[in-house]
């Protein structure tokens, strides 16, 4: 049962054969009205297409390069690194981001006048929204397999095309330049802050350190410390000395030596005040050198420090002074020879093909619905 069921469904080649030459039959009965379909599509597409505005492309390529270029410690040798010449995907996001941005179409809006160009009202509330929707139907920003920026410009005049092109890739190149200069003048305002600080912070040491060396008579450290003690030294050597002198002249006892005990008691006596204030010398000293030294330690650091801060600060400003690209020109927008649309033999031979199929299934359809009583079934019958 199953057998001659599945035979009984299976359609003879016969039949299918008979259906595509009736369909063909049908078409060559009707083959004038296509003919004829398919001319006036050529005619009207043709006449259509010609009356369409023809557009030129200027295309210009460029590479964006590292910030490590504007990095000064990079630059003046600071660094462990190697500054990179190529950016790399996020500095390529972040020229893709700018050349998307509204602020450059407005740039190129208003510096070609091209509400005048683009026959567009300049003064509706939605004409920067439309000269916006506008231009960017004209304008094309591509990322290439090999990392290069594609920047291409549409318009009808192919030397206008090409001055667009050009001034987009420099306003991107300014504005790119202007993100990195905005950061390293951020920079330079908190170096030029640290150094006031440091600054100050060296007048109050330098002031409190002049006051430690007025009190304590500290001036010279290393020379001071060394000459003090060698005095009370050598006054102790020679005070012994007199004072041993003295003492054999007074056990003498002699009338004749009254002279020589005479001198001696007074060397001695001016040997011990001598020593005494030498003692008080190095005792004020002793007292004063710790702070002596650690207020000077103190200024030599902020004066090194500060010292650097001032070498940082000029290397800063060189870089922020100095045109460093924030693109590499790879090829240069100029003005094209050949139009980029429109492609008129593609859109008449569409047209003239698309006219072909509808007409084709129109004839069909009305052929094998031509005996359909449409009105019964308009009325439900």
């Amino acid at each position: 049962m199953t057998a001659n069921k599945n035979h009984s469904e299976t359609v003879p080649p016969t039949e299918t054969k008979t259906d595509l030459l009736d369909v063909l039959r049908t078409l060559f009965r009707w083959k004038r009205i296509i003919v004829l379909a398919c001319l006036i599509a050529a005619v009207g597409s043709a006449v259509i297409v010609l009356l369409l505005p023809v557009y030129y492309q200027a295309t210009t390529v460029f590479y964006a390069t590292s910030p490590d270029q504007a990095t000064p410690e990079l630059l003046f040798g600071d660094g462990g690194l190697v500054p990179q010449l190529y950016g790399n995907e996020n500095d390529i996001d972040r020229i893709m981001t700018i050349s998307e941005s509204d602020d450059l179409v407005d740039f190129l809006v208003d510096s070609f006048r091209l509400f005048e160009h683009y026959d567009l009202a300049a003064d509706s509330p939605r004409s920067q929204y439309n000269v916006r929707r506008y231009f960017r139907g004209l304008y094309d920003i591509t990322k290439s397999k090999r990392d290069a920026i594609q920047l291409s410009i549409e318009d009808q005049d192919p030397e206008l095309a090409a001055a667009i092109a050009r001034a987009a890739r420099e306003k991107i190149n300014t504005m790119s330049q202007d993100l990195i200069k905005n950061s390293q003048r951020r920079s330079i305002a908190a170096f030029e802050g640290d150094i006031l600080a440091k600054e100050e912070q060296i007048g109050v040491l330098s002031d409190t350190l002049q006051g430690l060396r007025q009190r304590y008579g500290i001036y010279n450290t290393e020379a001071q410390s060394e000459s003090l003690t060698s005095l009370v030294s050598a006054t102790e050597t020679n005070l012994v000395s007199k004072e041993a002198k003295l003492r054999a002249f007074q056990d003498k006892g002699s009338r004749n030596f009254r002279d020589s005990v005479a001198v001696y008691e007074v060397s001695v006596a001016g040997l011990q005040e001598e020593l005494k204030q030498l003692n008080l010398k190095l005792e004020r000293f002793n007292a004063g050198l710790p702070k002596v030294l650690l207020y000077t330690r103190q200024y030599q650091q902020a004066n090194t420090s500060l010292s650097e801060d001032k070498e940082k600060i000029k290397q800063y400003q060189a870089t922020y002074n100095a045109t460093i690209p924030a693109i590499l020109l790879v090829e240069d927008a100029l003005p094209p020879v050949v139009k980029s649309r429109p492609f008129r033999t593609l859109l008449v031979g569409a047209a003239v093909l698309v006219t072909f199929l509808f007409t084709v299934i129109g004839i069909l359809l009305f052929e094998a619905y031509r005996d359909v009583d449409w009105k019964a079934i308009y009325q439900g019958q």
